[in-house]
């Protein structure tokens, strides 16, 4: 199975039941990934255990900050695009992470550091 996807499924089923914290598996890419959804604001926090990370989700007004986040690149199909074809999401108001050569950075990061990448999911 794919770590990914299941680190993805987690967080939705945790947002559909309005959970304030959800434990995902510990990986160094996942706490990339986790490191930029609190740096755009979609997360409140985490915490690092020996073998899981504790994601806060940030909810206003009763309402998760994090309205979708779907996975784009699968093992089976990868998704690759240069920093100029980054996708926008939702005219955006979503973002995309990627990972690059430079490490996992979002859009707008990605754009300014002219570096493309693999796909690995859009949030809004």
């Amino acid at each position: 199975m794919d770590p990914i996807s299941d680190f993805i499924t987690r967080i939705n089923n945790a947002i559909l039941r309005e959970k304030p914290t959800v434990p995902v598996p510990r990986s160094s890419i996942k706490l990339a990934i986790i490191k930029t959804l609190k740096e755009k604001g979609y997360i409140k926090d985490y915490e690092e255990l020996d073998r899981e990370i504790v994601i806060k989700l940030k909810y206003v007004k009763g309402k998760s900050r994090i309205s979708g986040i779907v996975r784009v690149s699968k093992p089976s199909q990868r998704i690759y695009t240069s920093y100029k074809d980054i996708p926008k999401v939702l005219n955006g108001i979503g973002v995309c992470i990627l990972s690059t050569p430079k490490g996992i950075l979002s859009t707008d990061m990605a754009r300014k550091n002219k570096v493309g990448g693999e796909i690995i999911c859009k949030v809004w």
